[in-house]
């Protein structure tokens, strides 16, 4: 499956990634933050 199958086109999928892009970003940040809590005990 390649960008070109979806049906909104380009921009729903870049849109889509930047989104994807920023869930993963908020997931990474807090499992830091819950690893310096762990480490801090």
């Amino acid at each position: 499956m390649t960008w070109n199958d979806m049906g909104s086109g380009m921009g729903f999928g870049m849109g889509f990634g930047w989104l994807f892009g920023l869930l993963i970003l908020v997931l990474v940040v807090l499992a830091i933050a819950a690893l310096i809590k762990y480490l801090r005990k």
